[in-house]
């Protein structure tokens, strides 16, 4: 960082953290971190000048895109500190795989729509994270398709412990899923990408490559279901069909 005079522009700790509204001693921590560069020490006193403020305001920003700090910290040391082009990637990876709106909902409306106020399965929702407490009685839906499917089934009859059962089996295998795309995103686009080092003009390429994934992903995905639904209904119900033949074979045969 450029050896630079205070002057307006450059704040001391206490000044930076009103200017940004991060604490100080996360600001330390943050430098302990290795994620902000040491302040420019002049008469023993610590100041922080407008690369700092950058960096701090890139950091929130990594983090509302829910970047991880040690993430965070990896992709400062492999860029130098240059992570616009990569902030810009993971904004348009979440709009591609976008998160679906959340919404508040108290816990009179849950009951009424899974037709139970049992306090044990409203626990049970937020443990399988559909369901996240805001007070003794809001939630936000986290997953709000995921929790309309869930009264869906209630409404077709079946109980809602096992609905939310079913959900829970959902997200484990769905993350097993996700985990198979972006391994091989990594593995064979990111990689290499990253080994080259991240050239600019490569970075279209890259957000090109991101969409395909998307549609791929996402009709491969529902290629596997279907087929999957499709051969355990001709197995379950093949079994079923063939011990009612056998029954009603015995029945006429009088085999007990």
């Amino acid at each position: 960082m450029a050896e630079q005079d205070p002057d307006d522009e450059w704040l001391t700790i206490g000044q930076l953290s009103q200017r940004t509204g991060i604490t100080e001693r996360n600001l330390r921590a943050y430098q302990a971190r290795g994620l902000l560069p040491p302040p420019l020490v002049r008469a023993r006193t610590g100041y922080y000048g407008p690369e700092h403020r950058a960096r701090l305001e890139l950091v929130k920003d990594l983090q509302a895109e829910g970047v991880k700090l040690d993430t965070i910290k990896r992709l400062f040391a492999t860029t130098g500190g240059s992570t616009e082009q990569v902030l810009t990637f993971i904004r348009s990876l979440r709009a591609l795989f976008g998160e679906q709106e959340r919404t508040i909902v108290s816990a009179a409306e849950l009951a009424e729509r899974f037709s139970s106020d049992d306090p044990a399965l409203l626990k049970k929702a937020e443990r399988t994270g559909l369901l996240r407490r805001i007070s003794d009685d809001q939630y936000e839906e986290v997953l709000p398709q995921l929790t309309s499917a869930g009264a869906s089934l209630v409404d077709l009859g079946i109980p809602l412990d096992k609905s939310l059962d079913a959900a829970a089996k959902l997200r484990q295998h769905a993350d097993g899923i996700a985990k198979v795309f972006v391994q091989l995103f990594l593995d064979e686009v990111w990689k290499p990408f990253d080994a080259s080092g991240r050239p600019d003009e490569g970075w279209p390429a890259l957000h090109e490559t991101v969409k395909d994934l998307s549609t791929i992903s996402n009709d491969a995905l529902l290629a596997v279901v279907a087929h999957a639904v499709r051969e355990r209904l001709d197995v379950t119900f093949g079994r079923d069909l063939a011990r009612t033949v056998r029954t009603a074979k015995d029945a006429n045969t009088g085999r007990p």
